[in-house]
């Protein structure tokens, strides 16, 4: 009976708008307790920018640890070390969903994989199209046309949208990985010897990329449980962005730097590889959700337990941050793009509902997982108002708690706090221009009081481009409103 109530559309529903609740009560906390507490107020803002404060020197610090690696791993020739394994039984799956995309950007990704060291012709591309874009047959064909030689083939998917699927990039990955998984079936290949790479189509693959990532799935005695990522830095048309997105794309770059190291905490995201015995065993991705990259992972999870890892891979895929053309455009197209990667609180009651009917796995590993998943979502509304204005309401409401000690120096200790978190800026500078160094997006003298400049509008653009669209989802997610997908312009 109780299993059958967990595993209930009801139970999940329930379970999904607890971080949305905890999102709305903790921002209106100062409101609504100061005129009663105010003193657990104060304490409750301290410890919260407290904690932010090591959130952010341990930010800083992995991602100067990532840096390092990438540096150190790019004088390796992975091409070197996988020949020495013999890898002739690994195939290469490279899967691009896109929609809508430009001729000329699926042309730039697929001349990136083209131009990779591995040294084996055993790359096949799978270009995943959507049946209801309009000319869909003519773009396929001239992408097959010019780029069939470099591959061992091209296959073409047309997904088209059927009951019960959400529109999106989940719903064509599994489509397309179903056609390959079909195809080995036939062919009768190990899949376990079969990788398949997700690749988002404005992103560019570094040169070493799938050598690095034969090599290591080759030396990974538990590879068919793992994933494999290399963070995609949004680098790639830097110069084009308006400075808010610029700014919102060098601090999303190096926050997916820093989590490259953080092994125990590590899930992929947006362009990454796994196994299709992996894939194939968890029946593909979920086709009614939106946000894919950790929802496949918790899939594989709760099918597999802690043998699920996500493996780092020590190099950079370039991307494309947001660029419409015109500022309101990008402002709208970012601001949507953010709403939908938060709308990935909706696997808090995925989550739930599998943490109570899998008792194959560890309730520690379970809780340890959630309690991560829950604060990843809950810090990204709630960070803004805590760390802006939350100091300043119990002194302005209450009079009474005014007039103490700690309501005189609550303002001004909240202050200190983010006054030395903000050090890691110097930090992020540092590696914005080392990163972008690397993609040749260099940094001309003249430009360097900008990106220093630019960064005193930082509590702005926390809000426009993270807090409130964040917060946008989450009010969506509480009241039951379904997120539609839409596809992000990068011009």
């Amino acid at each position: 009976m109780t299993e059958q109530i967990v595993k209930s559309r009801l139970f999940e529903r329930i379970a999904e708008t607890i971080v949305p609740i905890l999102t709305w009560v903790i921002i209106t906390l100062p409101l609504w307790l100061s005129p009663f507490h105010p003193a657990l107020v104060a304490y409750f803002i301290i410890a919260f920018d407290t904690y932010f404060f090591y959130k952010s020197a341990v930010t800083v610090y992995y991602a100067v640890i990532s840096y390092k690696a990438i540096l150190k791993t790019s004088k390796i020739s992975f091409r070197n070390r996988v020949l020495s394994l013999k890898p002739k039984n690994i195939q290469h799956y490279v899967i691009i969903p896109n929609f809508k995309e430009p001729f000329y950007k699926l042309e730039s990704t697929i001349k990136s994989i083209i131009y990779n060291d591995y040294p084996y012709k055993k790359i096949s591309l799978v270009l995943a199209f959507e049946k209801r874009e309009s000319n869909v047959s003519t773009k396929a064909y001239k992408l097959k046309r010019r780029f069939n030689k470099y591959f061992r083939d091209i296959f073409i998917t047309y997904h088209e949208l059927v009951e019960g699927e959400e529109e999106g990039k989940a719903s064509n990955e599994t489509y397309a990985g179903k056609y390959i998984n079909a195809l080995i079936d036939e062919i009768g290949i190990d899949k376990k010897q079969v990788l398949i790479t997700i690749c988002d189509a404005d992103s560019y693959m570094p040169k070493n990329y799938f050598s690095y990532l034969t090599y290591q799935y080759l030396k990974d005695k538990n590879r068919q449980f793992h994933f494999y990522w290399a963070p995609v830095l949004l680098y790639n048309n830097f110069w084009k962005l308006p400075f808010f997105v610029r700014m919102q794309a060098t601090i999303s770059s190096i926050l997916r730097l820093s989590f490259l190291s953080q092994t125990d905490k590590l899930i992929q995201i947006s362009t990454y590889s796994s196994s299709l015995w992996l894939l194939d065993k968890v029946d593909f991705w979920d086709v009614d959700i939106i946000p894919e990259d950790w929802h496949i992972y918790y899939q594989a999870f709760f099918k597999f337990g802690d043998r699920v890892k996500t493996i780092p891979l020590f190099t950079m895929v370039n991307g494309d941050a947001v660029f419409s053309g015109g500022l309101v455009k990008t402002l709208v197209n970012r601001y949507e793009q953010e709403k939908r990667w938060a709308s990935g609180a909706s696997d808090i009651g995925y989550f739930l509902k599998n943490f109570f009917t899998t008792s194959h796995i560890k309730i520690s590993t379970k809780f340890k997982k959630f309690i991560f998943l829950a604060e990843t979502h809950l810090f990204w509304p709630i960070s803004f108002f805590i760390l802006t204005v939350s100091a300043i309401i119990p002194p302005l409401i209450n009079p009474i708690f005014k007039r103490t000690v700690l309501g005189f120096i609550l303002p001004k200790l909240a202050s200190a706090i983010l006054t030395l978190t903000t050090l890691a800026i110097i930090v992020y500078i540092y590696l914005d221009i080392k990163l972008r160094k690397k993609f040749k997006q260099k940094t001309k003298l003249i430009n360097l009081p900008i990106l220093i400049i630019q960064w005193y509008m930082l509590p702005l653009v926390s809000f426009v481009l993270s807090s409130l669209p964040a917060l946008d989802a989450h009010t969506r997610l509480l009241f039951g409103k379904k997120l539609k997908y839409k596809v992000t312009e990068k011009v």
